[in-house]
């Protein structure tokens, strides 16, 4: 998925505009994410965090699992 955090899997979010003649429009609210190059023991790894998610690994308290490959 394209605009997901690749650590939490948060993603878009769906609701509604509302007037105040309580007209509704659809909404998508987008995650805040960031591209961010981490080291691993694997090598240099490019991942999309959301800005939590950032805070997190900056701090040590997440730890960045790398994707594993399919054959």
């Amino acid at each position: 998925m394209a605009n997901a955090c690749d650590v939490c899997g948060k993603k878009r979010d769906v609701g509604h505009n509302v007037s105040h003649a309580k007209n509704r429009t659809q909404r998508i609210r987008m995650p805040n994410l960031h591209t961010h190059r981490l080291a691993t023991p694997e090598g240099k790894l490019k991942m999309r965090l959301c800005t939590k998610c950032l805070r997190m690994v900056k701090k040590g308290e997440a730890e960045v699992r790398t994707p594993k490959a399919t054959a």
